[in-house]
């Protein structure tokens, strides 16, 4: 099964094969102002799922708290991030999950960074809730 996503303008676009190997939800203060938004949605497929990329990316490079590198990749026109790759999860392509506009993604298996959760934001009681970000030999 492949699935496209893609940013808002629609020049820009992944393509991925199977299920994803992880999906979480980032409350981080760098996922807040990469989306606008309070958390990020985010589903990670191994590199080699990747069968296509399309269109034009500029990128962004950030440390975070840990001492790894973010890397976030959007549309020069519309500014959507589309994809991202983090040394936290190497060999592996983090999707914004909106960007695949599919009210049927996978249900997120863990809450990262509930220490900077806005206090309104509640997520399901089942939800594996991490007050910083998962352990890198953690599999969720």
């Amino acid at each position: 099964m492949k699935q496209q996503a893609k940013c808002l303008c629609g020049k820009v676009s992944i393509t991925v094969s199977g299920k994803p190997e992880l999906s979480i939800v980032c409350n981080c203060t760098n996922c807040q102002r990469r989306t606008g938004s309070p958390f990020a949605a985010i589903l990670y497929f191994p590199d080699n799922q990747v069968v296509a990329q399309s269109g034009e990316t500029k990128s962004y490079q950030f440390r975070v708290e840990s001492g790894n590198t973010n890397t976030t990749f959007f549309c020069p026109d519309c500014g959507s991030t589309v994809f991202f790759r983090v040394d936290l999860f190497q060999g592996q392509t983090g999707i914004a999950a909106g960007c695949f506009n599919d009210p049927d993604i996978p249900m997120p298996a863990a809450s990262a960074w509930t220490k900077s959760k806005y206090r309104w934001v509640q997520f399901p009681e089942d939800l594996l809730l991490l007050e910083k970000q998962v352990p890198s030999h953690t599999s969720v």
